[in-house]
């Protein structure tokens, strides 16, 4: 194991410091490495050795065809039920989040009788939770599946839920996505005791390291993450279900003076820790019933789900580009859109310089282009290509197992025409990606048809 003032073993200088396992040892090193790896690493190789051809790690693309997966059976939004991102003090998460489904169940003109099968998403709530949600909407007997996948396990939820009907196991499903969060530092399992003992749970400071990176290479600037802030402050100040509803606009200045937490990143960066829940259900085209589902249908166009590839770049840290590009690549491909199809996007950005990354990674422009066309409008409601229209992770709030379907849930709403004063022209089709430790990155593909 290196020491603080030894020699870089990444970059070849030094010396290195205790801060630069979290920051950087120069812009070369990241120091991200695992312990078992480190006699490679001495010899000045970054990965693992075995199996050093990307295409041989990565195993069966697709289960089925493109051809076999476009010839599932289609599926539609039954209903859409949710609660405001914010505190819920006085109640519990099954409190809550019960009264998402049941919001859920009174849109779809639907019974509860009806749903043949729940799919969980949650990461805090321990054992049994989706049990404990439907426990106060009444036990039938139908499976409920809970599911966990950090920040995207609701989407990966819908993408389960998606599945089962469209193969036809059932016909009605609901989908719930839930989390009551708690103060301060939370515990994470997705790191290894000597991991945490070197600080690489520190999410900011993760970030900090792509950010810094990121800034170098593109030229990007402090201003240009500022704005990021700015635009989702001002779409979440139009939505009722966000955290900083009707609580103002930022100014560029307040977000640049706010307190630096892991340089460049700074507090108004963070999404807030709040509480929230969302629900949805997925169904056969027959089983829709209420006014809004049967005039205004949206279909799921594709869902897929792509986890890390070890040994490109860095052991600790898998190559989260590889991760974003190999899934937004099959939802085209299964879909058969691309980028150029969207009327509405939805990023994942737990911290705001992100948003900027994921929309270069998913192919909507050229890397580096994000700030430019970012401070041009592009990404505005009445731009090119409205991204985060309720408010993206940082207006909306984060609570983690609640955000990927209420990525979903805004797609649904512009489709159908329901966004209120926030609603894109036209919206016909939009795809959103949410990601997770593991890692994990889930893509879901909307599109209305009338």
């Amino acid at each position: 194991m290196p020491t603080a003032g030894s020699t870089c073993p990444m970059s070849g200088s030094g010396p290195c410091s205790p801060s630069a396992i979290i920051t950087a040892c120069g812009s070369a090193c990241r120091w991200s490495w695992s312990l078992k790896n480190w006699a490679w690493m001495k010899k000045g190789i970054r990965s693992w050795p075995i199996n050093s051809d990307p295409s041989k790690r990565r195993g069966p693309k697709e289960m089925k065809s493109v051809e076999e997966l476009r010839g599932l059976r289609k599926v539609y939004v039954g209903g859409l039920g949710r609660v405001r991102f914010q505190r819920y003090e006085n109640q519990e998460y099954y409190d809550f989040a019960s009264q998402a489904l049941l919001n859920c169940l009174d849109e779809a003109e639907m019974e509860w009788k009806e749903i043949q099968a729940a799919f969980c998403g949650n990461v805090y709530a321990g054992t049994g939770k989706g049990h404990q949600v439907i426990a106060e909407v009444g036990l039938t007997g139908i499976p409920i599946i809970n599911m966990e996948q950090a920040c995207s396990s609701s989407s990966a939820a819908f993408r389960m839920a998606y599945l089962m009907v469209a193969t036809e196991i059932y016909d009605v499903v609901a989908v719930l996505g839930f989390e009551k969060m708690g103060r301060g530092l939370l515990a994470s399992t997705a790191f290894k005791p000597w991991e945490l003992a070197l600080g690489f749970n520190v999410q900011p400071a993760n970030y900090a390291q792509g950010v810094v990176r990121y800034m170098e290479t593109y030229g990007a600037t402090e201003e240009d993450l500022a704005r990021v802030v700015v635009l989702e402050r001002k779409n979440a100040n139009l939505n009722p279900y966000a955290r900083w509803y009707q609580c103002g606009e930022v100014t560029l200045e307040e977000v640049m003076n706010s307190r630096v937490v892991a340089a460049p990143v700074r507090l108004m960066h963070a999404a807030a820790m709040v509480d929230g829940a969302v629900a949805i259900i997925l169904c056969s085209r027959d089983k829709l019933k209420s006014n809004i589902a049967r005039s205004r249908k949206i279909e799921v166009a594709a869902s897929v789900h792509t986890t890390g590839i070890y040994g490109e770049e860095s052991v600790l840290f898998p190559a989260q580009t590889n991760l974003v590009k190999e899934g937004v690549r099959q939802a085209w491909e299964i879909s058969g859109y691309g980028p150029e199809d969207m009327d509405v996007i939805q990023v994942y950005e737990a911290m705001a310089p992100a948003f900027l990354t994921d929309i270069e990674e998913m192919g909507f422009c050229k890397p580096g282009e994000a700030p430019r066309l970012l401070k041009e409008g592009y990404f505005d409601i009445n731009g090119k290509l409205p991204a985060n229209t309720d408010g993206g992770l940082v207006g909306c709030g984060h609570p983690l197992g609640a955000t990927g379907a209420r990525q979903i849930a805004e797609l649904i709403t512009q489709l159908r025409g329901a966004a209120g004063p926030r609603q894109v022209e036209k919206a016909k089709i939009g795809i959103a990606h949410s990601s997770g430790a593991g890692p994990n990155a889930v893509f879901t593909i909307l599109k209305r048809v009338d």
